[in-house]
This record gives C-alpha cells, sequence and structure tokens, in this order.
C-alpha cells in the first residue's frame, strides 16, 4: 500500500489546539509524509469522503461549545441527511484539549468521535482527552497518545518503515520566507489593520471603536485593579443582546517590542513581504509589506508562555552544546518536571525565554519567527451593558491582571494591562473589537422570574440582563451578588440600589473578607419576594459565598423555580463557584420541595436541558 497524505484538521479558540496539530505536522513531515495543516472551517468538509487519513484536533468552549473556527464544519457534520456509511473509507483519530475544571470536559471531541463512527469512520486509537489541570499538562495525553498513533499508522502502511526518517536535530524548513524592503516604514500605514466600511464587524475587519472612558471601580486601597470601559460603537452596525461577549485582540507594550527586537538584532522600522514556501497562505492579518514593528506588536504573542514546541524549534537550531543540551532536556519526557518549573509554574513568557538563551537566540532567522511564536488571540469579555439603556455604546467590566510568581518581575496579563494603560483622556483611543453571540439567553416573556447570581466581575453580563429587562418592565429580577468588601468592590452598588427602590430587583449579597456574616431581612410592604427591599443583621463572624446566600433563600427559589418556572443562571469563575451553588440550589429543592437527592439533581439536569439553568464560566 502506498503512504497516504495526512490531512491535520484542527478547531481552537486560544491556538494550543492549532499548535498540537502543527505538532502533528511536523512528525508528519519528518516521517517524509505529504501532510497539510488546516483549520476545520478552512477545508471543504464535503472532501471528507475522499480522505484516507485524518488527524482531527480539537478543543472545547464556553459550556460545550464548538471553537469559533469549526462551527461551519460542526453544523454540516450533525446534519440528519447524511449518509450512515458516508466515511467508510476515512481512517481517523480525534484528540481532544480541555480542562477538567469544567463540567463538559473534552465534551467536543468526544461528541466528534461518536459522530465520526456513526458515518462510518474507522478510528485508529481512542479519543484522546488531554487535560489542562494534570500535573504535566495536556502533554502527559498527547505524547503516549501520539506514539499509539504513529504505531498504528505503521501497521497499517508497512512502506513507511522503509522510510527514513528525519532526525529530531534536523532543521524542517520554515513556513514562511522574509524579504526585507530597503524602504522604512510610513508611521501612518499600519495603524490598526480595520476597515471602518465593512458593513458588520468581525475578527477579520474588527471595527475601530473610540475608548470614552476607563475608570478603575474599585476602592485604591484594594489590591485587585478592575475598570468599567466605555466605547463609542455608533455607525459599527454592531448589534448585541444581553449575554453576548466582545472580543478584543491586544498589543505587545512599546517595552517588549523593543527588548525583542534588540535580543534578535533586528530594525523595528525595517519592512518585509512574506512568501508562503508550502500550502499555508500568508496570515490575513499581516499587511504586504509590513514592518518588524507590527510583526512584533501585533502578531507575535511575545509575552504568552511558550508551549513545547517553542523548545523544540530552539534546540534544533541551537549550536551552543549548552544550552541545547538543556532545551533538548526541556523536550524530552523526562524533563517535563523540569519544564513544569522554568516555565509553566512561574509562568515565564517567550520573551524571557529567549533572554536566558541568548546565543541560540542569536542564532535565529527572521524566518523561524511565525514558527516560533503563535499569533496573539483575542480575548472574550462578557459585555456589561445593553443597547437599549446606552445605545450607541458597548462597556466591558475588566480585572487587570497583575500577580507574582517565583521570578522578579510580576505577572501580568496581556490584554487586561493594555487595555488599562489607554487613557482617552491623553487623547483619542481607538480599539478594535467585535462582537459575538454568547452562551446566556434570557426568556423573552415579561412574567418569567430570573435568578443571577454573578459573583465578582461574574456580574457584568447580568448588568447587561437587568438593563435589557428593565427597559422591557420586567421586574420579576433577583441577583445574588459576592465580592470581598462592601465598601472596596461592590460593583454597581448605586445601580442596584435604584432598581431596589423602583421594586425591580431583589438583591442578596455575600461579602467574603469582611468577616461578618449578615442574615438579609424583608423590610417594607408587600409579600411579593422579588420586589422586597433587604436590611442585614449581623449574625457571626465567618466567610461568607453567593452559594451561601443560595442555600439561605431556598424557600423563595423553590418558589420561583417550581412554582413560576424561572430561569437560573451563574456567571463567574469556574473553580469551585458554579459546582457549590449548584449544590446549594439542590439543597433548595430537596428543603423546600421534599425531593431526594436524586430527584434533585434530576430536576437540574432538566433545567439545564430546557435552557432554564445556564451558566458562562471561566478559568
Amino acid at each position: 500500500m502506498a503512504a497516504p497524505a495526512l490531512l491535520v484538521l484542527f478547531g481552537s479558540q486560544t491556538g494550543t489546539a492549532q499548535d498540537t496539530a502543527q505538532r502533528v505536522g511536523r512528525q508528519a513531515q519528518r516521517r517524509r509524509l505529504k501532510v497539510r495543516v488546516l483549520p476545520l472551517d478552512g477545508y471543504n468538509v464535503a472532501d471528507l469522503i475522499s480522505e484516507s487519513l485524518v488527524v482531527f484536533v480539537c478543543s472545547t468552549t464556553g459550556q460545550g461549545d464548538p471553537p469559533d473556527n469549526m462551527k461551519n464544519f460542526w453544523r454540516f457534520l450533525f446534519r440528519k441527511s447524511l449518509p450512515a456509511g458516508s466515511l467508510s473509507c476515512l481512517d481517523c483519530a480525534v484528540l481532544g484539549l480541555g480542562d477538567s475544571s469544567y463540567p463538559k470536559f473534552n465534551f467536543v471531541a468526544k461528541k466528534l468521535q461518536k459522530r465520526l463512527v456513526q458515518l462510518g469512520a474507522a478510528m485508529l486509537v481512542p479519543v484522546g482527552l488531554a487535560d489542562d489541570q494534570h500535573d504535566l499538562g495536556p502533554d502527559a495525553v498527547i505524547d503516549p497518545w501520539l506514539q499509539s498513533f504513529w504505531e498504528k499508522v505503521l501497521v497499517l502502511y508497512p512502506v513507511l518503515s522503509e522510510v527514513e526518517p528525519l532526525r529530531d536535530d534536523e532543521l524542517l524548513p520554515p513556513s514562511y520566507t522574509i524579504h526585507f524592503l530597503d524602504e522604512k516604514t510610513d508611521q501612518n500605514q499600519e495603524r490598526n489593520g480595520t476597515d471602518p466600511d465593512r458593513p458588520v464587524p468581525s475578527e477579520s475587519s474588527p471595527f475601530p471603536a473610540r475608548m470614552l472612558s476607563n475608570r478603575r471601580v474599585t476602592d485604591p486601597t484594594h489590591f485587585q485593579d478592575v475598570r468599567l470601559l466605555d466605547f463609542d460603537i455608533s455607525g459599527s452596525n454592531i448589534q448585541f443582546s444581553a449575554g453576548d461577549v466582545v472580543l478584543i485582540r491586544p498589543q505587545n507594550s512599546e517595552d517588549d517590542v523593543q527588548r525583542f527586537c534588540q535580543l534578535l538584532r533586528l530594525d523595528p522600522d525595517s519592512r518585509f513581504r512574506l512568501t508562503p514556501n508550502g500550502d499555508a497562505p500568508v496570515p490575513a492579518r499581516l499587511p504586504q509589506p509590513c514592518s518588524v514593528r507590527h510583526l512584533v506588536e501585533r502578531y507575535l504573542d511575545v509575552a504568552a508562555v511558550p508551549r513545547r514546541s517553542f523548545f523544540e524549534l530552539l534546540a534544533a537550531v541551537a549550536t551552543s552544546d549548552l544550552e541545547r543540551d538543556k532545551l533538548l532536556e526541556f523536550c524530552s519526557p523526562a524533563g517535563r518536571d523540569q519544564l513544569q518549573a522554568y516555565c509553566d509554574r512561574p509562568r515565564r513568557t517567550a520573551l524571557e525565554v529567549l533572554a536566558d538563551f541568548p546565543l541560540t537566540t542569536a542564532e535565529l532567522e527572521p524566518d523561524r519567527l511565525l514558527d516560533l511564536i503563535p499569533e496573539i488571540q483575542p480575548r472574550s469579555f462578557s459585555i456589561a451593558s445593553s443597547l437599549k439603556v446606552l445605545p450607541g455604546r458597548l462597556q466591558v467590566l475588566l480585572a487587570v491582571v497583575r500577580y507574582r510568581t517565583k521570578l522578579h518581575r510580576p505577572r501580568i496579563g496581556l490584554c487586561s494591562n493594555w487595555l488599562a494603560s489607554l487613557d482617552p483622556e491623553q487623547g483619542e483611543v481607538l480599539v478594535p473589537l467585535w462582537v459575538k453571540r454568547g452562551g446566556l439567553r434570557f426568556p423573552p416573556d415579561r412574567d418569567t422570574p430570573v435568578v443571577l447570581v454573578g459573583p465578582g466581575t461574574g456580574v457584568a453580563p447580568f448588568r447587561a440582563a437587568l438593563q435589557e429587562r428593565l427597559s422591557e418592565g420586567k421586574s420579576a429580577n433577583v441577583l445574588f451578588f459576592g465580592c470581598r468588601s462592601e465598601t472596596k468592590d461592590f460593583y454597581f452598588r448605586s445601580e442596584w440600589a435604584a432598581m431596589m427602590a423602583a421594586g425591580k430587583l431583589q438583591l442578596f449579597t455575600a461579602f467574603s473578607r469582611d468577616q461578618v456574616r449578615t442574615r438579609p431581612e424583608q423590610t417594607g410592604s408587600g409579600s411579593d419576594p422579588v420586589r422586597c427591599v433587604l436590611s442585614c443583621v449581623c449574625v457571626q463572624e465567618e466567610k461568607v459565598y453567593v452559594q451561601h446566600r443560595v442555600r439561605e433563600r431556598a424557600a423563595l427559589l423553590w418558589d420561583l423555580m417550581n412554582n413560576k418556572h424561572g430561569c437560573f443562571y451563574i456567571a463567574g469563575n469556574a473553580k469551585q463557584m458554579p459546582a457549590a451553588v449548584c449544590d446549594a440550589l439542590q439543597f433548595a429543592f430537596q428543603q423546600e420541595g421534599g425531593v431526594s437527592a436524586q430527584e434533585a439533581e434530576q430536576m437540574l439536569v432538566a433545567m439545564e436541558k430546557t435552557g432554564r439553568l445556564q451558566s458562562e464560566t471561566w478559568s
């Protein structure tokens, strides 16, 4: 049997699945196989019936959703009209990349594998379920999975064993060639890479929104810097509803651009043209010609924690014995712990690694840069405002990420710190952005009550929902909000007070670091629990979280969920809060409804299936 051509298709939201797919592609090249590596939506899925060998690499986003660059493929593959044996000639394998802290761990990979089998495809190896939470990261699953895959391929295609593979220290050709030009950069030519005339802003053509304000909403003495960003989107044709998200692609700092160019001895103002050396097209976001400054500032993710492929390429170009040996050690299975200790746990950036290996960095040719360093990925933020209340505006509640590890310099989030650094009072600030549908959807009818549980910045989509619902005359609203301190990070406090005074909101709060647990008591007239105003009575000293407040209001929640068929929403950190809140809701059903634990759990499952229980969480 002749050697097959391998097709590697990926669905990637943050770039991790793409990096893994490219790793499979490099392994195929070393085995001298013809290989293509493509995003799933960049491939004509109708051609799948004529493929013989395919690897699918996909992540899971949101609450079990496929990544944006495989949604068209996903819809096609799950058409009921597809014949059962349409992929009977296909040998394939599915590798999932996920995070077991989410309830729908690797849901997309599992569902994809099941559907491919339904269509007649033969699975070469069991579906791989890589986990970010593993002590050694996703490679703990990926490495043995790939070994099993290639062993199976060699059995199917014995001719491959007759081919001498390339050695690991032999460099593969770069994906692109950089041709430097004589002229320097025109500073006015490469501003945002946007086309404001495009009817609907998208990733390929974001809208340059003018920042109206950048206001800190936490107390100056509070450790966490949280901002409310306000953008003018008038004239953009952007439409969104409560629960939708805005995407923003950040830029590297000027300091990092300068440091990178110095390390690689590049002139930031020099210009070049990019020529692909294979099937891959020139990246759409890079203008032709392009400046080095534009490439480093807006495209290369030099502030990211590098993946293992980064170290593999550095090791291949290294000529210093000392540096090469260390890089090879990091790339080996035996060196996983050392790589974790050096890079992953302290969150060392690609730029810092290049500085730690100066002799190897000096050997890097510019042609290798796009293979070495991945593209900056857009960040998603829940929209915190409603167009019905603030027409032509879009607001974001942003926590500025800054923390310390064993490294001397603090670790910072690229996007949050870039956005926080922008000051519209010093001159016009334009931020390219676009909007996509989010995972939360709210009931359209006026009488369905909603219960919103949003601690910290998780309250952002619920502010948008409450603005929207109050503008539509919907008054059956309950909000559970939690933060550290009533005086330091109680977001939108005055807005909630106004809604409560108008009889449109019932609010329950949990201040975990104030060390005083409070019991809400109803004041004022009226028996409708959705329209009451609360006062607080000190009971005892302990930390209290939103799940405690949910448990305390068991009678109210049973009435709203069981008798009035309300909807329940959770947004915030994915670590422990969502599960604890669901446990508290299940407790309410048991206590007030007299149902068993199993029956209460089944009620939650039924609510989730019908859209009455929704969550938007992140790690």
